[in-house]
């Protein structure tokens, strides 16, 4: 097994450790998952990078990686329901959720009518990103509200309305990106079959 399969594997195992430390109240368990869920976001783009770069692309990886990524952000996003930050993250991990499922299934069907495994497009790269980002940038207003005690109505606020923008957008390219690998994979979609 090649480097960058073995860092997603590691962004596999790290997911459940990151779920449990968001969870479970301890101090300064933000700080822990925030460095939990910021490390394995980093292997995710340092595996991409190391395939490309080195020849080691493959059919594993180009399965395994997107589906890594989709295990790290919907814990994160099923953490911040049970946290209640608000009815907006229901809809968002729903618009999540129901496009990864729906992509997920559709891989399994072009590669099972003979198709080759579809590489994550740039659209659903930035979907990637921007998901990302807005996990950690929630992460650490968390940690800086409850594990720093930096408060204020005005902070609060401020960090409410950039995490809401973040992952609207998110969401906005989630939409975006299932929408291209749909139309990517209507040769394979045969449902007489």
């Amino acid at each position: 097994m090649n480097t960058p399969n073995k860092l997603t594997i590691a962004r596999i195992i790290a997911t459940p450790v990151f779920m449990a430390t968001l969870m479970i109240e301890f101090p300064y368990h933000y700080t822990v998952a925030l460095l939990l869920f910021a490390g394995a976001s980093l292997t995710d783009m340092i595996d991409g990078k190391m395939a490309r770069k080195y020849g080691f692309i493959t059919d594993f990886g180009k399965f395994l990686d997107p589906l890594a990524d989709k295990m790290l952000t919907t814990a994160a996003f099923l953490g911040f329901i049970k946290m209640g930050i608000g009815w907006q993250v229901t809809w968002i991990a729903f618009i999540v959720l129901f496009r990864e499922f729906l992509i997920s299934s559709l891989r399994l069907v072009v590669v099972s009518s003979g198709g080759k495994v579809i590489a994550a497009n740039i659209w659903g790269k930035c979907k990637t990103v921007s998901q990302m980002a807005g996990i950690i940038f929630a992460l650490l207003a968390y940690a800086l509200i409850s594990d720093f005690g930096i408060d204020g109505s005005g902070f609060t606020l401020a960090c409410d309305i950039i995490i809401s923008i973040l992952f609207w957008v998110s969401a906005v390219l989630c939409i975006i990106s299932g929408v291209i690998y749909l139309l990517d994979s209507k040769d394979y979609i045969d449902p007489s079959k």
